[in-house]
């Protein structure tokens, strides 16, 4: 599998997903402001709306959206436990929290606040209930489903944004504490600190 990402970006779910699975897939970097690969190459032929993550399969063909190419990921290496069985109310919980974390946080909330040309105000207004909607269920839960999932992976990568927008997870303590034990498992920190160092080389260069 070949994985077209973006350091930092939400392509890093897949890249922790892929680590915990220890599943064997390449990286390919995404200059996702020019839409251009490492070598320039256009980016658009790829995915004709220039985001990432893109997920080349071992079939060869090619899969987009997070909520997507997650679950794929996580049924392709069931050993690794990603995912809750498909047909299960579990795994209809995890795909809930798929969508919330993809519809309710990354575009609702943070992209248009990591987006200086876009109306922050709008985007600000939904922080606290969406939060506060979290907080309540991570006071009593160490993970969104069960054990660690997809979702976590997704989530973890989505809280990591708070600290360029703002945000201070501290106001949500059960947030703040899951999102610290998270990031703190060991291919998650191995994902985390591969893409930290790519992000710095790609803003040396721009």
């Amino acid at each position: 599998m070949d994985l077209y990402f973006s350091p930092l970006a939400c392509s890093l779910a897949t890249r922790i997903a892929l680590y915990e699975a220890g599943a064997q897939a390449s990286f390919i970097q995404v200059d996702t402001k020019h839409k251009t690969l490492r070598d320039g190459t256009d980016f658009y032929p790829v995915n004709a709306l220039g985001q990432v993550p893109v997920l080349r399969t071992d079939d060869g063909w090619l899969l987009t959206e997070n909520t997507a190419i997650l679950p794929y990921v996580a049924d392709q290496f069931p050993a690794a436990r990603l995912a809750p069985v498909a047909g299960t109310p579990e795994r209809a919980k995890l795909q809930q929290w798929l969508g919330f974390i993809s519809t309710e946080l990354h575009k609702a909330v943070f992209v248009p606040l990591l987006d200086p040309t876009a109306p922050h105000d709008y985007a600000r207004q939904k922080v606290a209930r969406r939060l506060d909607y979290l907080q309540a269920h991570l006071s009593g839960h160490d993970y969104l489903v069960g054990g660690f999932t997809i979702a976590d992976a997704y989530l973890a990568v989505v809280l990591n944004w708070a600290k360029y927008c703002d945000i201070d997870l501290a106001q949500w303590p059960a947030i703040d504490a899951y999102y610290r034990r998270i990031v703190q498992r060991p291919q998650v920190a191995r994902a985390f600190a591969e893409e930290v160092a790519l992000y710095k080389e790609e803003q040396a260069r721009q």
